[in-house]
C-alpha cells in the first residue's frame, strides 16, 4: 500500500541530511512532521536525522546539524528522504551511492529533495521514472541523466520513489502526505500553524522567478518575465512581448520603470546572465556552450557583459566558485 494511502499508522522516517543542503529544505520537511505530531496530540511521525558519516553536516547557513547515526545498509523504515543541496558529487562516493541504492528495498518510499534527485538518479533509481529537481538545474540533469523523464513540476510521486524541486515544493509534498494519509482537516491546521497559504498542486511549474507578489501588483510585468523566461536561449524582441499582451511598446517600459526601475531590455538581459551565472557555478557546461543556452550570439558578448554585471569574467567566477 503506497505511504500516500489513508492510514492512520505512525511513520517511521530517516532524513539523510548532506553538507551545503539548505535549512529551510531540512526545515521543510521535518517541521510538518512536527506540527502534525503536536496537533494530532499523538506520534504520527518518528524520524531520525542520518548523515553520510556520523558528523555534523554543515548547511549552507554555515550552522552544523548534529546527526542521530549515519546511513548503512542495515537501516529500515518507512520513508527515507534524502535531501542535498549544492556539490552533492563532492560529498557522497561510489560506495555510498551503493549503500543508498540497497535501502530502497529497505523503505516503502525513498524521496530525493531538491539536489536529492540527483543522488537518487545517480543510484539509477530514476531510470524510466518521472522525476523534478530544482530549476536551476532542470537543464543540466537531463544532459547528465538523459533515461530520467524529468518534468517542471513542483513535486513528483512515481511508484515509490518522489522528487521535490525545492524547499517550497517540498512544504507542499508534506502537506500532500499529511492530506491524503491523514486527513485534509490535519492538513489545512498543519498549514494554518505556519501561516501558509500557498495553494499548489504537484503539477505546477516551477517559476524561474517568484512572481507572487509582482503578480498581485503589477501583473503585466510579471506576465512580461514569465515570456522572458520561456525564451532565455532564443531571445524574443519586446516589441514582440509587448503584443502578446496587448501592450505597446511604450507602455510596457513604462510600466517596467515603474514597477522594476529597470527597462524591459535591461531586466531581460540581467535575467539571462542571471541564468548563466547559475549555469558557470552550478555545472561542467563549457563557457561557449553556456552563451548559446543564454542567448548570447558569442562567447566575447557574454564574457564582456558577464563582467561588467558581475566584475569578473565567467571563467573567474567558475575558479572562485570551486
Amino acid at each position: 500500500m503506497s505511504l500516500f494511502s489513508v492510514s492512520e499508522q505512525k511513520l517511521r522516517v530517516c532524513l539523510l541530511v548532506l553538507p551545503e543542503t539548505s535549512m529551510m529544505s531540512l526545515a521543510s520537511t521535518l517541521d510538518p512532521m512536527r506540527a502534525a505530531n503536536r496537533i494530532a496530540s499523538r506520534g504520527l511521525f518518528e524520524w531520525q536525522l542520518l548523515t553520510i558519516d556520523d558528523q555534523p553536516a554543515t548547511l549552507t547557513c554555515g550552522i552544523p546539524v548534529a546527526p542521530q547515526g549515519k546511513i548503512d545498509a542495515h537501516i529500515r523504515g518507512d520513508l527515507l528522504f534524502v535531501i542535498a543541496g549544492f556539490n552533492q558529487y563532492k560529498h557522497v562516493n561510489r560506495q555510498q551511492i551503493k549503500i543508498i541504492k540497497q535501502l530502497c528495498s529497505r523503505f516503502q518510499a525513498i524521496g530525493g529533495i531538491e539536489a536529492g534527485s540527483w543522488l537518487l538518479a545517480r543510484c539509477g533509481l530514476l531510470d524510466g521514472k518521472q522525476a523534478t529537481t530544482h530549476w536551476e538545474d532542470q537543464e543540466e540533469f537531463s544532459v547528465q541523466f538523459p533515461r530520467v523523464v524529468l518534468k517542471p513540476d513542483r513535486f513528483v510521486i512515481d511508484g515509490k520513489i518522489f522528487t521535490t524541486g525545492g524547499a517550497s515544493p517540498t512544504f507542499d509534498l508534506m502537506l500532500y502526505l499529511i492530506r491524503t494519509r491523514y486527513g485534509y482537516p490535519l492538513a489545512l491546521e498543519v498549514s494554518s500553524a505556519f501561516i501558509y497559504d500557498g495553494v499548489h498542486s504537484a503539477t505546477d511549474t516551477q517559476p524561474l522567478v517568484s512572481l507572487g507578489m509582482l503578480e498581485n501588483h503589477e501583473p503585466r510585468v510579471a506576465a512580461a518575465i514569465q515570456i522572458m523566461e520561456q525564451h532565455i536561449d532564443e531571445i524574443i524582441a519586446i516589441t514582440v512581448i509587448a503584443e502578446k499582451l496587448d501592450l505597446s511598446t511604450r507602455m510596457l517600459e513604462y510600466l517596467f520603470a515603474q514597477t522594476l526601475n529597470l527597462s524591459p531590455a535591461a531586466y531581460y538581459r540581467r535575467l539571462r546572465l542571471q541564468t548563466a551565472r547559475r549555469m558557470v557555478v552550478d555545472t561542467r557546461l563549457r563557457l561557449q556552450e553556456i552563451a548559446i543556452r543564454t542567448g548570447f550570439n558569442s562567447l566575447s558578448s557574454f564574457s564582456r557583459l558577464f563582467r561588467q554585471y558581475y566584475q569578473q569574467s565567467p571563467g573567474e567566477c567558475r575558479r572562485q566558485a570551486r
